[in-house]
């Protein structure tokens, strides 16, 4: 996608904040849940079932179950992505058991009330590697970089640009295929938020929007390729380990609200809400 002059996105079905706000509160209880409670010997399958089970007590839908998008084989079949190591993005849970320094990235959304929210965090499991730790600060920090951006009048472009320039700043290079975008009643929604742009260019936010900010990065490559095996999981072309992050955010004409801020976040940023 070539971001080019500004324009103004579809006008958005925009929920006030007290609608918004249960699916993101929940999201986030669920990923603080999961980085406390997964550990070394859990099977991929059991942090699926695990998150199917606060769903189904929350009185939640997930998002995941039936979604079938064109870069996906088949409908997803679970509820949450759970990628490891070099698997990246869209990790489909299978009898994986996890091992002692594995990098698993857990991404999660779900509709409440009729709107949805939608985060990843990235966790090392067992014990961490150096390296593993500072992606995913890195990572994070990058998605920062693209949050800071995020107000009313500002652009996709303005987005994609901070978090291009932050990678390109730490030594990383950028994939622009998969990125953040617009959340509401569905989980993938105009407009599409990418992790590279030109200042001023795409689509213009406006007041009360939810979007996502969503980079992942992978310290030697930019390139993914899709497992045969799932049809779903994107790997890092030469077998590098990625982290990912993402949080679902409400557009003011100020700072934006982060939605999916978890208590347990080391961030400073947590805390806004």
């Amino acid at each position: 996608m070539i971001l080019g002059r500004r324009r103004r996105a579809a006008e958005p079905d925009l929920p006030t904040l007290d609608q918004a706000r249960p699916a993101g509160d929940f999201v986030a209880s669920v990923l603080s849940h999961l980085r406390e409670v997964v550990d070394v010997g859990w099977n991929l399958l059991e942090v699926d079932a695990e998150a199917h089970r606060l769903i189904r007590e929350a009185g939640a839908t997930s998002c995941y179950i039936d979604y079938h998008p064109v870069f996906g084989a088949s409908p997803f079949g679970y509820v949450i992505c759970t990628s490891v190591n070099e698997g990246v993005l869209h990790g489909r849970p299978h009898d994986r058991v996890l091992a002692d320094g594995d990098l698993l990235s857990l991404d999660f959304a779900v509709e409440v009330e009729g709107w949805v929210a939608d985060s990843c965090l990235s966790i090392t499991v067992g014990t961490p590697r150096s390296e593993d730790q500072q992606l995913i600060r890195d990572t994070e920090q990058v998605m920062w970089a693209g949050i800071d951006q995020v107000r009313a009048g500002a652009t996709v472009g303005d987005i994609g640009h901070a978090v291009m320039n932050q990678a390109h700043s730490l030594g990383y290079l950028i994939n622009d295929r998969f990125g953040g975008h617009g959340v509401g009643r569905t989980m993938h929604e105009a407009p599409f938020v990418p992790n590279h742009g030109t200042p001023g260019g795409g689509a213009e936010l406006v007041a009360g929007q939810l979007i996502t900010v969503e980079p992942f990065l992978i310290p030697t490559t930019a390139d993914l390729v899709v497992d045969e095996t799932d049809g779903w999981t994107q790997l890092a072309v030469d077998g590098s380990r990625g982290a990912h992050a993402e949080h679902t955010l409400q557009v003011t004409d100020g700072d934006p609200i982060i939605l999916t801020a978890r208590s347990d976040d080391p961030s400073p940023r947590s805390s806004q809400v």
